[in-house]
């Protein structure tokens, strides 16, 4: 069944304190009306964020809990991970509280693995002070890929404009040996998959780009889309995946291609986000498709550089909540259509 409105519970882990986390989060629940669309629960500290509160215009009410079985609807639930202060500083790079961004990634993770939470939504962190003996991950979408069911999958969303990664967080000097036609079709198929049931598609079209400048202008510069992406698009298609290209990367968004697919695919993370991020304005919202578990954040970092000077741009994060709402429900909806036989009624005679 699906859950009423206000009863769908909004995981938020915090993000990097000294980062611009706290006050998207905390401005995004200013409306009141946010509060009819569903229950947040931030993991950190309520003395804390009442602390930070103070570095920006906000009028927000907080509800403190020590249990998760405290959650309140109607209210903007902080559950106080830990009891002890810390030493924020707005705009520092700081090992300490890295170490307090992951260790409210993590335990929201785990509420969200329990069906505590119904979705996670997750304030930026530095993917440098994160890093640990206990946590060695190059960001959330690979530690989420561990604790998860299923093959996560990098999307950016804005809108009809749905960008995919076949690599995400790796050098671009390892790109090429990572185009494997397993790792083509794994990420192709968990893209489709996605689109028809957390985006309601039914026969998604799906658009790969090329790796190489002109696609290798035949192996002239280079021959991994010739002899590696090719063929495995070929395969899916004859297979009835609506899977096409690969696209020459460069003039495929200037010239409003990416308008006659439901997703692009690009073989590489700056590949896909400049342009993404070029057209969707601060609104578009990086969601982790593939998995068992619905997880969204914004598409920006940090901003150390504005962080505690009143200045950050909301819209992002609100995005991400709005999404991780429309995914849960598309997804629910998916999976009790799909357990509804299918009736056929007898001709009459």
């Amino acid at each position: 069944m699906i859950k009423s409105a206000e009863n769908i519970i909004v995981g938020i882990s915090i993000g990097d304190l000294n980062g611009i986390g706290s006050e998207v989060v905390l401005k995004t629940f200013e409306d009141s009306r946010m509060l009819e669309l569903c229950t947040p629960v931030i993991f950190a500290n309520v003395k804390i964020l009442s602390f930070l509160k103070k570095n920006f215009t906000s009028t927000v009410l907080m509800h403190g809990i020590d249990r998760l079985d405290q959650i309140t609807p109607g209210k903007v639930n902080v559950f106080n991970l830990w009891k002890e202060g810390l030493d924020v500083n707005a705009g520092v790079n700081d090992a300490k509280i890295g170490e307090y961004a992951i260790k409210s990634f993590v335990a929201a993770t785990a509420a969200l693995k329990e069906g505590v939470i119904d979705v996670l939504v997750t304030a930026p962190i530095n993917k440098y002070n994160i890093q640990s003996e206990d946590f060695k991950f190059p960001g959330h979408t690979d530690y989420l890929d561990q604790e998860l069911e299923g093959n996560a999958l990098m999307m950016m969303v804005q809108d009809n404009l749905r960008v995919g990664l076949l690599t995400d967080h790796i050098p671009l000097s390892e790109v090429a040996s990572h185009l494997t036609e397993d790792l083509i079709k794994k990420k192709i198929e968990t893209v489709r998959k996605s689109l028809i049931q957390d985006f309601s598609i039914n026969k998604p079209r799906i658009a790969v780009l090329g790796l190489n400048p002109h696609c290798g202008d035949g192996g002239v510069i280079g021959k991994e889309d010739d002899e590696i992406l090719k063929p495995v698009i070929k395969k899916l298609f004859e297979k009835g995946t609506l899977v096409f290209g690969p696209f020459a990367a460069d003039g495929f968004f200037g010239s409003n291609q990416y308008d006659k697919y439901d997703a692009v695919i690009a073989t590489y993370h700056d590949q896909g986000l400049i342009p993404f991020k070029t057209l969707s304005f601060g609104k578009g919202v990086n969601y982790t498709a593939g998995l068992d578990k619905i997880r969204t954040s914004p598409d920006h970092g940090t901003a150390y550089d504005i962080a505690g000077k009143d200045e950050a741009d909301f819209g992002s994060f609100k995005e991400a909540v709005y999404l991780a709402i429309d995914i849960y429900r598309s997804r629910n909806l998916y999976v009790e259509i799909s357990a509804k036989p299918l009736k056929i009624k007898e001709k009459q005679l």
